[in-house]
This record gives C-alpha cells, structure tokens and sequence, in this order.
C-alpha cells in the first residue's frame, strides 16, 4: 500500500514537472520580451497615474510591508526622476536583446521599485501582478530572438510562471469578491454602481436591461472563479480560453473604461506569438524578383 502511495506521488509529481517545464519556442520568449519592455514607456509617460505628482504629496506617503522591511527611502523628487530615467533607458536596451539576463532583471528591480513609490500613496492595482512576474522570470530564459522555433525547458517555465500569474489574478479576484460579500456582490448592484459611476454609451444603454447586468456579475465571477481550469488546457482550446479573457477586458474597456493593459499584455503568453516573429523575417528578407528577366531556360 505505502509502495502504491509512493509510486503514484512519483508519477504525480513526474506529470507536474512534465507541466511546468513544458518546452515552448524561443521566438515567443523574445516577441513578449519586446511588447512588455517597450509597454514601459507607455506605461510611464501615459498609462500609470504621474509618479511626480505622487512623491509631491508627503502627507499621503503610507509604506507598504516591502518598503518597511527593506528599510527603502521616502520617495523623493530627485529619487523619481532618477528611477524613471533609469528604467527607461534600461528597457530600451533590453527591447534589443542585449545581455539579457542582466538588463532584464535590473528593468525588473527599478520596474519593482518604482510601483512601489507609487503604491504608497493609495489604491494598489492588481493588473500588474502578472506583468511583475513577466519582469522577473523572461530574463532567466537567456538568449532569444524573434522567429526562433527552437523550443526550451527554459523559455517553457518562464511562460508557464505568466500563464498561472495570469489566472491566479482572476481566480484571487473572485475568491476576494467571495470573501468579502459572498454571495451578494454577483446579486446585488455593483456593476450598475459602476455603470453610473464611469458612464459609456454601452454602459449606459446596459442600464435599460438590468437582467444582462445581473448575468453579467454572475458570468463574471464563475469565469473568474472557474479560470484555473485554463491550465488543462491544450492546442486549440487554449487559445479559445485565452481569447475569451481578452472578449472579457474588451467589454471591461468598452461598458466602464476599465483597463488592465499590463495584464492583458501578459495574456499574450497563451498565444504563439513566435510565428509574428517569423512572418516579420520573412517580410525583410523577402526580395522582388528582378523586372524583365526571363525565366531560366529548363534545357
């Protein structure tokens, strides 16, 4: 019985390895490498509320645990805009695949230190988990390039760390959801709440039918609640499920103009992006055949 027990704990953890390190291309490696570091400019000069403007505010300054334990500095002026420079230089180097791992991991760090600032002074977003996990594991995979279908263990965790990012932030977000109100955030009027509060021309005809906003909130937190199951799944199933979570943001964005850009960034790991790298070589290296020339003669 013990025998039985230990053989199949063996196959069992055999199958997760198999899971976890399953190889994917190099060329998808690289192309998420290029859309996520270049997101950071971006990021910084439009998306994320200004850090500047933050920092100025030291009445408001509340240090998350990271901070405490760290000891790290009250944010400063000149401390922003040092960080802000420095990460904007580091990831345009990195775009270019240039000492990958060192340049990837010290974008990681300043990317890292620089939500934190901002962080500090109120509401925390949870789009960017899986873009931090992005940050910190497409390093570790070494030298990629664009269009390279050589497959990896390497380049298969690295992508597998995002992939289950990406659904622990929906599967932790219906669980808080759970948590906190069980039952009657799916029944009761959050999402009506929300229409009025970020009105949209969707959003607002959305209100005239209050039985598709109710299905709406239930859909929502079963999708949510039921994502792990993404993980099981193969060939073209997932990219039906990974599609599915970008129809969800795209109606996010177009009924509350809620956007979650870094995350549905990291969504683009289910999808195989190296065969975009592959069409981008063929395109340069594609040369018209000289005008006017005969055809060879097959004698």
């Amino acid at each position: 019985m013990t025998s039985d027990l230990v053989t199949g704990g063996r196959r069992l953890a055999t199958k997760f390895e198999q899971w976890w390190f399953t190889p994917q291309p190099l060329g998808r490696v690289a192309a998420l490498r290029v859309i996520i570091y270049l997101f950071a400019w971006y990021d910084l000069s439009s998306y994320a509320p200004p850090l500047l403007d933050r920092v100025s505010v030291r009445s408001a300054y509340r240090p998350l645990a990271i901070e405490r334990v760290f000891h790290l500095p009250v944010p400063t002026h000149a401390l922003a805009v040092a960080v802000e420079a420095a990460l904007l230089a580091c990831v345009t180097l990195a775009a270019t695949g240039r000492l990958p791992r060192l340049l990837g991991w010290v974008t990681a760090l300043l990317y890292l230190d620089y939500l934190v600032m901002g962080d500090s002074y109120g509401y925390i977003p949870h789009d960017r988990f899986a873009f931090l996990v992005a940050l910190a594991v497409l390093p570790s995979v070494g030298s990629a390039r664009c269009g390279d279908l050589t497959t990896s263990e390497r380049a298969g965790w690295a992508l597998r760390c995002i992939q289950v990012a990406v659904v622990a932030t929906y599967f932790l977000s219906s669980w808080a959801k759970i948590r906190d109100g069980g039952l009657h955030w799916a029944n009761g009027a959050v999402l009506t709440w929300a229409l009025l509060r970020r009105p949209t021309p969707l959003g607002t005809h959305l209100l005239h039918h209050p039985a598709i906003v109710h299905l709406s909130q239930w859909g929502a937190i079963i999708a949510e609640f039921c994502s792990p199951v993404v993980l099981l799944l193969r060939g073209r199933w997932i990219y039906l499920a990974a599609a599915g979570m970008l129809t969800f943001h795209l109606y996010s964005q177009l009924t509350l103009r809620i956007s979650f850009l870094p995350h549905v960034l990291c969504v683009l790991s289910f999808f195989p992006l190296e065969l975009l790298g592959v069409g981008v070589l063929r395109l340069i290296r594609w040369r018209p055949s000289p005008v006017g020339r005969a055809p060879a003669s097959a004698d």
